[in-house]
């Protein structure tokens, strides 16, 4: 793997993301026929700092480098205080003289980005405001295990022009599936994120649609996805959002704007009976757990491959 840090799908080579799938598909293969894996990171220590709670993230990562032979050193805000006890610079500095790869969950993408800047060590974005990388990586390849492929599939994302949509419409890019984004146009992609995708794009099958209307954007979807409408950070809106994403709630109504046999995702936790019903996230079509046991599954590969 070329890249020395994981911070946004569209700066990752292509040939990195295929060789971190290919890593996810041999070690998970494994770990299903034996029970265990090698411990290639033995002796290597983690640490993962949080901004945000977290479930899915903490967990996934503290098990993936148990899996591989290593250590984890997890860290909370309230020790930290990241930015306010001492610069984002000089926690990358001092840390990463510590451990041998730093995985950080923050409010500020521009934080991942300093660390990544002063830091000796790789570093993995595990969220930021701006995009969610990791969660990307587990989503499209729970689309390869229940799809066969990706290239000729349609992705809609269905909600607000997030940090996970915006990492989906970068994968989707790289992959060769089609990306759409459905919801009020308040909350669409910015325009600067729009050129970005285009301006990142690898794939000649890769096509891009936006707009309000569900049965045209949906219109063909091998996958649907959503996600909560207002994220951490966002608790003063949400009963603007509420309001403005009524419409949007991914239910059987909607989801028959979709093709018949399409998957329906969620990145967690969920909201059910806002952005979701009970009926469809745990109904047939839903791959939702498949999703998350990914994380664990994916970022195992990218630790195996990150850290020398």
């Amino acid at each position: 793997m070329k890249s020395r840090h994981f911070l946004s799908i569209a700066d990752v080579p292509q040939d990195d993301l295929l060789e971190i799938f290919s890593t996810t598909e041999q070690q998970k293969r494994r770990l299903a026929a034996e029970g265990r894996l090698e411990p290639v990171l033995r002796g290597r220590s983690l640490a993962m700092l949080f901004e945000k709670p977290s479930l899915r993230t903490r967990v996934s990562f503290e098990v993936a480098m148990t899996q591989l032979g290593g250590h984890v050193t997890t860290l909370g805000q309230n020790e930290v205080s990241l930015g306010q006890r001492e610069s984002v610079a000089d926690f990358a500095r001092a840390l990463s003289r510590y451990v041998d790869v730093i995985a950080a969950r923050v409010f500020k993408h521009a934080h991942v980005v300093e660390m990544a800047r002063e830091s000796r060590v790789p570093v993995i974005n595990a969220l930021s405001d701006y995009t969610h990388p990791c969660q990307a990586l587990a989503d499209l390849w729970t689309v390869r295990e229940h799809k066969g492929k990706w290239e000729g599939l349609k992705l809609v994302f269905v909600g607000d022009g997030n940090n996970v949509a915006r990492s989906l419409a970068f994968l989707c890019s790289r992959l060769g599936l089609r990306f759409g984004l459905v919801g009020p146009a308040d909350y669409a992609f910015d325009d600067a994120s729009v050129r970005k995708i285009h301006a990142r794009a690898t794939h000649p099958r890769f096509a891009f649609e936006m707009g309000p209307d569900p049965k045209k954007v949906l219109r063909g979807a091998d996958v649907v996805y959503t996600d909560v409408w207002a994220s951490m950070g966002q608790e003063s809106e949400r009963e603007l959002r509420r309001k403005a994403f009524a419409p949007y709630q991914l239910n059987a109504r909607l989801l028959k704007s979709a093709r018949p046999g399409a998957i329906v995702m969620h990145c967690l936790p969920a909201h059910r009976g806002e952005e979701i019903t009970d009926d469809v996230i745990d109904g047939p079509r839903s791959v939702v757990f498949d999703q998350a046991e990914n994380r664990l599954h994916t970022q195992r590969a990218l630790l195996s491959l990150l850290v020398k």
